[in-house]
C-alpha cells in the first residue's frame, strides 16, 4: 500500500510503487481534473503541486511522492484568485489543458505574486494549449496578480 497526502486528505492506495502519480490520481482515486495529455511531461496537462511546486504527474512515481503534500486542481479552493480570474476572463475553449494551466499559474503566483509579463511567459512556457488561448491565459494571470482588478 502506498500512502499519499492529496488535497489535505490521506489515502492508502493499492498501487505498484512505480505507478505514475497521474495514473493513481485519475484511475485509483477518481480525481479526474488532472488530465493525461502526452504522457512524456511535455504538455503540462497533468500538472499538480508537490509541496507547493508545479510538477508533471505523468513523470512521477508514487513511491517518490510519499510523505509529500500533493494538490490537484480539485484541491484549489473555488475562490482561489486564479480560478476566479479564469472564469472572469473566460479562458477555456475546449478546456482540456486548463487544469494544468491553472495549477502552473497558481504555482507562479505563489512564488511571485506580481510577476512581469516576461516571467509569466517563462513560467507558463511548458504548458501547451491546442486552442491557442495563450492571450487569455496571460490576461487571467495578470488579473489574479492584481487581486481581481484590471
Amino acid at each position: 500500500m502506498i500512502s499519499l497526502d492529496i488535497n489535505g486528505k490521506s489515502y492508502q492506495v493499492d498501487a505498484a510503487p512505480e505507478a505514475t502519480l497521474l495514473w493513481v490520481i485519475r484511475e485509483r482515486l477518481k480525481l479526474t481534473g488532472t488530465k493525461y495529455g502526452c504522457g512524456i511531461g511535455m504538455c503540462g496537462s497533468c500538472t499538480v503541486h508537490v509541496n507547493g511546486k508545479a510538477e508533471r504527474s505523468c513523470q512521477m512515481q508514487v513511491k517518490d511522492v510519499q510523505g509529500k503534500k500533493i494538490t490537484t486542481v480539485e484541491g484549489l479552493p473555488e475562490n482561489h484568485p486564479v480560478k476566479l480570474a479564469w472564469i472572469k476572463e473566460q479562458v477555456p475553449q475546449c478546456g482540456y489543458c486548463q487544469p494544468g494551466q491553472i495549477m502552473q499559474a497558481a504555482s507562479l503566483l505563489a512564488e511571485d505574486p506580481q510577476p512581469s509579463e516576461a516571467r509569466i511567459v517563462e513560467h507558463m512556457n511548458g504548458n501547451l494549449c491546442r486552442c491557442g488561448t495563450y492571450p487569455k491565459i496571460k490576461s487571467a494571470i495578470r488579473l489574479a496578480s492584481a487581486g481581481g482588478k484590471k
